[in-house]
């Protein structure tokens, strides 16, 4: 066999043996997610890859979801995922209503992650934006979406959540800020508790800035009358 052929024949063989390692390392990892959201399906989280990245000490009390006042629960999906309940795990409205307004006002991209998204990136995932941690997003998602129930959904989700410094979970959150359980947390403070979500290192309930007091008393405006979960939605299952 000529020499070109066999450096070619050699190159094609290891291009091979690449892909085929690279298939087996793919189907390695998606065989451990999988055994992660079955076990996180029934476990308590014990820690996140955010946790680990922030390197702080941990204040963290898991609890069920029953145990989280509906007030909370009621306050996350109205400021958060109003559709939580209606969608599969991606809310499309949301997307395209984004999307249009970077082409047509050339505004940034922002807003349309569900809580299944954030469910999945806060369990899974790394903090920072990119297009590969986006894409990675939707298949867990998919995964959560299909394995769990949307309770369990929101139980991790407001388990996990960073509150603040060190503070994940909305108990040790409410423990730090309000100085009681997530049961007892009235309507006024589980609201100003969830508008600072989206930037809790820079927000705070402790201090809660004009801007802050706004989102509150529009969370709550829009809370009035909820209907979108029946009470038995709330209650242990």
């Amino acid at each position: 066999m000529p020499k070109n052929k066999q450096m070619a024949s050699k190159s094609l063989a290891r291009v091979k043996t690449t892909l085929k390692e690279s298939a087996r390392f793919v189907l390695f990892l998606f065989q451990i997610l999988l055994f992660m959201l079955v076990l996180y399906r029934v476990v308590p989280v014990p820690i996140t890859p955010l946790m680990v990245i922030r390197a702080t000490s941990i204040d963290k009390h898991w609890v069920r979801l029953d145990q989280i006042s509906p007030n909370a629960i009621k306050a996350a999906i109205t400021s958060e995922d109003p559709k939580f309940n209606q969608h599969y795990g991606f809310d499309f409205g949301a997307i395209k209503e984004s999307i249009d307004n970077k082409l047509e006002k050339g505004k940034k991209l922002r807003g349309g992650s569900t809580i299944s998204q954030q469910t999945a990136k806060n369990l899974f995932l790394w903090p920072q934006r990119s297009w590969v941690r986006k894409g990675l997003e939707v298949p867990i998602t998919l995964l959560m979406e299909g394995l769990w129930t949307k309770r369990r959904i929101m139980e991790v989700y407001l388990n996990i959540i960073e509150m603040g410094d060190g503070i994940y979970g909305i108990e040790a959150a409410s423990r730090t800020y309000f100085k009681k359980p997530a049961a007892k947390m009235n309507k006024a403070e589980a609201t100003l508790l969830i508008v600072c979500f989206p930037n809790p290192r820079r927000w705070t309930p402790l201090k809660a800035t004009a801007f802050i007091k706004k989102k509150q008393a529009r969370i709550q405006k829009w809370m009035t009358g909820f209907e979108a979960y029946p009470e038995w939605w709330f209650e242990e299952e």
